[in-house]
């Protein structure tokens, strides 16, 4: 099959590889129709190359068809219409217990000290083949698959795979009050999807990037904006427009590699020219993390607010205003999305047909997989307006 591999910094390219086969009793193998390329496939493409391994399939968003199932698999026949979530959870373990899917206890990685694994993604989550390929075995899938109606387009349901329930999750985590206000930092897909799901439970939301394609977007979704590049001191201007406060909460859905943190932007160029044991020492034990949008998230959120964090750092040891923190009583909460946790909750509002989350007005490009190569340079350096960026096998 085809197949979109990891060869280097900035290198992924099409590959024939062979075909994945059933492995153990509660595996699954889907054909996939749709796949996303995800803000997070970009770190492997830019400075997780310490963890991967060449010829790494990558891609965690994933959906498809049925063709095969294991022995002991009783929920799915060849032929059903399944989404993937991007953890890959048993459902069974203490951890699932607790909704927390994203640290089954099932497929940790025990060697890295991580939470449950994930599709297409490095060392430290299991290096497990991801869905940026025609085919896609799935582990443990008498439990995570979600099976949607045939029919309609794709990618009404393949944000269920992550976007979704990430940008839910988000919200969920800001903790806003009935009537709050919360402020969105960047609006890439996670950022857009967090904007929309917290105006359709009736908060202000005021939404936060440089580029106008996606505050455009923003705005269109019934966001206020700050364009970053017009506004000279970004939590000055939102204290103006909360009576001096600060919003309730902040939503953080950059992560590591924001824009205005020269020191660590150093750091991740310096780890990316290390051989991998040394650059793989470095980042579990230091800080290469760039936090300007954290650092940006704690000093504009009010007094008493909280802090969702919804994009992914890397680093071990990156520093943080503490006293600021503890001096305004900052909530923080953070973590991969616990996907099925929050799937009954999103599956009606996709099943609607008016669209409450608009997701059929998120994707801005739909490539064939033959040209994942372009997409992702494409979509690391923000050409084009691209947003989000699908590909059919």
């Amino acid at each position: 099959m085809k197949a979109l591999t990891w060869h280097g910094k900035r290198d992924v390219r099409i590959d024939e590889v062979p075909d994945p086969a059933i492995k153990e009793p509660n595996d699954a193998i889907i054909n996939v129709t749709s796949s996303g390329i995800c803000g997070s496939d970009l770190h492997m493409y830019e400075v997780l190359g310490p963890f991967m391994a060449e010829g790494d399939i990558l891609g965690h968003e994933a959906m498809g068809i049925v063709t095969d199932v294991g022995s002991d698999i009783t929920n799915l026949k060849p032929g059903d219409r399944v989404v993937i979530p991007f953890n890959i959870s048993c459902g069974h373990c203490f951890m699932c217990g607790q909704h927390l899917y994203a640290q089954c206890e099932t497929t940790q990685s025990p060697e890295y000290g991580t939470g449950a694994a994930l599709f297409g993604f490095t060392k430290l989550y299991g290096q497990v083949p991801g869905g940026q390929a025609e085919y896609l075995r799935v582990p443990q899938a008498q439990f995570g698959p979600i099976k949607v109606p045939a029919g309609p387009a794709d990618e009404r349901y393949l944000y269920l795979s992550d976007v979704l329930p990430t940008a839910w999750q988000a919200v969920q985590y800001a903790d806003i009050p009935a009537g709050g206000s919360v402020t969105v930092l960047g609006l890439g897909p996670i950022g857009q999807m967090s904007c929309r799901i917290a105006r359709h439970l009736g908060y202000r939301v005021i939404a936060v990037d440089d580029l106008i394609e996606r505050l455009a977007m923003a705005r269109r979704h019934g966001a206020e904006t700050v364009d970053t590049i017009e506004t000279d001191n970004v939590p000055a201007a939102i204290r103006e427009l909360t009576n001096g406060r600060g919003t309730d909460a902040v939503i953080d859905a950059v992560g590591m590699e924001a824009h205005g943190s020269p020191a660590a932007k150093f750091a991740q160029s310096l780890t990316g020219l290390l051989p991998d044991k040394l650059a793989a020492t470095l980042m579990t034990n230091a800080g290469v993390d760039r936090l300007a949008a954290l650092t940006m998230a704690i000093d504009l959120v009010r007094r008493g607010g909280a802090i969702s964090i919804a994009g992914l750092y890397a680093g071990a040891a990156d520093p943080l205003p503490m006293f600021r923190m503890f001096d305004k009583a900052i909530t923080l909460r953070m973590g991969q999305a616990n996907v099925k946790r929050w799937t009954d909750a999103l599956l009606p509002l996709v099943n609607d047909e008016t669209d409450p989350l608009g997701v059929m007005d998120l994707t801005t490009h739909r490539l064939p997989l033959d040209q994942a190569p372009h997409g992702y340079e494409m979509f690391q350096k923000k050409q084009d307006g691209a947003i989000k960026i699908l590909l059919r096998p």
